[in-house]
């Protein structure tokens, strides 16, 4: 049976008049408009309101409830399309009749998907009785495969058309020059709100490692020290001195061993292609000549010389035994977005836009800073 609300003895099954006055205004920064309307004083009041935005020339539908009495945020809006919004007030009997904003547009914002991997940190130096972490991979962070860290995959950005954002491409972190010090950490890499930080140096005589991105292992002497920290979201912490191996380098993808062993990196597919990136730097063990690999993605190994992360990775350099370490792997920003819109890439930025592909173009970063900006 039918109910209502009871009012003077009899069932009120009235549902709210429209509201007076409605007013649209589109966000700068996201594909949603703020409602702004007027209940009417007439009738019974409601408990909600339902918005529907509708296009006027093919951008998808949306709709909202608020319960606010004056304003309501829609969202899922199309970049650039034109929109008209329709509020109802509705209360137990449901919606009542709309009143319709006048036209606005949505801003015309770009999706920019992204890879940002900072620069990797050093390899340590070991002299015959001691040995030296291998350097931390460079943090990466992306909105197409999952993040360094073990983390999920981020939100794309949404950009506005004709606006510079800022890009840094991190460089590798020197090799220690000594075996008492610790190697450098790498450099940060940027993207607009992303930043990526660099991985950590490699430990060195009897040292932790340095925390990063990823972590630096550790070096030992006689001792079993820690290795550096990564970074939440970004990459693993460095392996432990296992005296007397050292630990490796963390990476994107795993932690640093601590039998020598870089960590490995995190598969990447937004070229197109998948590719690992940012793997940590192998370690030296104390009176031998044995010596740790570099993990996948750009990792350097260890040896009498260590070989440097892979430029371009964020991998981590490998530790050298008497002899010079690895540097780390510089990074590397990739932007991916549609084929329809045109990047300008700024003075002081390498970088290199591939041809259109699967309704996307690519843009690849190498070295610099500055700004781009898309039409």
């Amino acid at each position: 049976m039918a109910t209502g609300n009871i009012k003077g003895g009899k069932r009120n099954y009235a549902r709210p008049t429209s509201p007076t006055t409605v007013t649209a205004t589109a966000s700068t920064t996201a594909l949603e408009a703020t409602v702004t309307y007027t209940p009417s004083t007439l009738g019974p009041l409601a408990s909600s309101y339902v918005i529907t935005g509708a296009s006027t020339n093919g951008g998808a539908s949306a709709s909202a409830t608020s319960t606010s009495q004056s304003t309501g945020t829609i969202g899922g809006l199309t970049a650039g399309k034109s929109y008209t919004f329709s509020v109802a007030g509705s209360n137990y009997n449901g919606a009542g009749q709309t009143t319709t904003s006048a036209a606005i547009n949505a801003a015309d914002l770009i999706t920019i998907n992204y890879l940002v991997v900072a620069g990797g940190g050093g390899g340590g130096r070991s002299n015959n009785d001691t040995s030296a972490g291998g350097g931390g991979a460079g943090g990466l962070r992306s909105s197409i495969s999952p993040t360094g860290g073990g983390g999920t995959a981020e939100s794309a950005l949404l950009v506005a058309a004709s606006t510079n954002y800022t890009v840094t491409v991190g460089a590798g972190g020197d090799g220690a020059s000594q075996s008492y010090l610790n190697a450098s950490n790498g450099s940060a890499s940027v993207f607009s709100t992303i930043t990526s930080t660099g991985g950590g140096g490699g430990g060195g005589y009897g040292a932790s490692g340095n925390s990063g991105g990823s972590g630096g292992g550790a070096g030992t002497h006689g001792n079993n020290p820690a290795g550096g920290a990564g970074t939440t979201g970004q990459g693993y912490k460095g392996g432990d001195g296992n005296n007397p191996q050292g630990g490796g380098g963390g990476g994107a993808g795993a932690e640093g061993q601590n039998n020598k062993e870089g960590g490995n990196g995190v598969s990447n597919s937004i070229t197109g292609s998948a590719v690992s990136y940012a793997g940590g730097g192998g370690a030296t063990q104390a009176n031998s000549t044995s010596y740790g690999n570099g993990g996948t993605g750009g990792g350097g190994a260890a040896g009498t010389g260590g070989t440097s992360g892979t430029a371009n990775t964020g991998g981590g350099g490998g530790s050298g035994r008497n002899s010079t370490p690895g540097n780390g792997g510089s990074g590397v920003v990739i932007l991916r977005y549609p084929d329809t819109n045109t990047i300008t890439i700024g003075a002081g930025l390498t970088g290199t836009t591939s041809s259109a592909s699967g309704g996307y173009k690519r843009t690849t970063l190498t070295a610099g800073t500055g700004n781009v900006s898309w039409a």
